[in-house]
This record gives structure tokens, sequence and C-alpha cells, in this order.
């Protein structure tokens, strides 16, 4: 089981507001906030953003890939909506994602340093 996931950001502000904005549909709210690093979660701290001032990206898709589950088909859509909405990039629609499995709905965004956050919920 994992506890808690972090990645890193080079803006902590800007990627603190982002996530904020993007991370509510799945009922996370930002629960911690320090001077390197900052904590969403629904009942603890699950989703971390750790400053990296030195970071580079080398290409769009540098980052971490991380996957969070959401309620419903409803929330995948907010989600991926939300983070568009914010200046996120899409890295794949809502949709079924049959090679995952018949029930496996999700939606990809990436964020402005290349993490790839994914909301997933299986239907029923």
């Amino acid at each position: 089981m994992i506890d808690h996931v972090s990645i890193a950001v080079r803006d902590l502000q800007a990627s603190a507001r982002f996530y904020e904005v993007v991370l509510a549909p799945l009922g996370y709210t930002k629960l911690e906030s320090r001077p390197e690093t900052v904590a969403f979660g629904k009942a603890y701290a699950e989703f971390w953003l750790n400053h990296r001032s030195n970071m580079t990206l080398v290409a769009a898709d540098a980052g971490a890939h991380t996957a969070l589950r959401a309620s419903s088909r409803d929330a995948v859509d907010a989600f991926h909506a939300a983070a568009l909405g914010a200046c996120g990039t899409s890295g794949g629609a809502p949709g079924l994602r049959p090679q995952h499995g018949e029930a496996y709905y999700a939606a990809f965004i990436r964020d402005a340093d290349g993490n790839k956050i994914e909301a997933v919920t299986f239907l029923r």
C-alpha cells in the first residue's frame, strides 16, 4: 500500500495554485504548506509537491506519472476540464481505456514541469 507520492516542481507557488484547482474534483484539498513543499489529500497528506529550483526539463514528458483514484466518471471529466482551464495540457482526454480493462475510465494531464497526472475510475 502506498502512503503518499511526491513530485518535483520548479515553481512551488504556481504549482500549488494549479493543483489546488485540478485536485478539487477528486476531493483533495491543500493540507500542508511549508517553505519547500505543499501537500494535498483527503484526510491526510497523500500528494506532495517538492520545490526543485535547479530542476531542468529535458522533455515535455520528463516528469513522474501518478494515477489518482476518482469516485466517478464525472470526477474524471471535471479533473481534466479543471486542468485545461488552469493552463495544464491534456495527456489524454477522458475516456475508456480498454487496453487496461473494459471498465477503466481515465484522463491524463500534464503540469508545467512535465508531470503526468491521471485520474481513474472503474465503471460498473
